[in-house]
């Protein structure tokens, strides 16, 4: 059977954290705000995978409520996770696509350094996995560098 899923996350950003992105440390002057390293690609994809197997979202399986459980987790981790609930389901990838919305940090450099994490830690081939890049032309709370968001959608088979 397919499967289609959509995912969806928006971090602020927040002075004396790093940024990560896709699994790897993207400079910048400052990181996102979260309970966990606040990978906002890698929770969209998250939240994506998890809804194409109707097995609701990332908060539910990884609550920011259990005391210092998830506190400072590297997302990666939880992608994992997520891929072994999948594969323990009978799902395999098809693809993803996921789109940052971010006026700064210009990400462009980093692109195929987080296909290639992002293909390594779930276990698939970097061509089933496709990461763009965007402003929002200064538009809102991305364009006003407030944070970024991210977008994902995957097909699972």
């Amino acid at each position: 059977m397919t499967r289609i899923g959509f995912g969806y996350d928006v971090h602020q950003f927040a002075p004396g954290r790093k940024l990560w992105l896709g699994g790897i440390e993207v400079p910048s002057e400052q990181g996102l705000l979260g309970h966990s390293d606040a990978d906002v690609l890698i929770h969209a994809l998250c939240d994506a995978l998890l809804g194409a197997a109707a097995m609701r979202d990332i908060g539910y399986h990884f609550p920011d409520t259990k005391g210092n459980e998830y506190e400072g987790i590297d997302s990666k981790i939880l992608l994992r996770r997520v891929m072994e609930m999948l594969r323990r389901a009978g799902y395999e990838l098809g693809n993803c696509d996921i789109t940052v919305c971010a006026q700064t940090p210009k990400l462009s450099p980093y692109i195929e350094q987080m296909r290639a994490c992002l293909s390594e830690v779930m276990g698939v081939e970097i061509s089933q996995v496709s990461i763009k890049a965007t402003t929002t032309e200064h538009l809102g709370f991305v364009g006003r560098k407030e944070g970024i968001a991210a977008q994902a959608v995957v097909l699972l088979q």
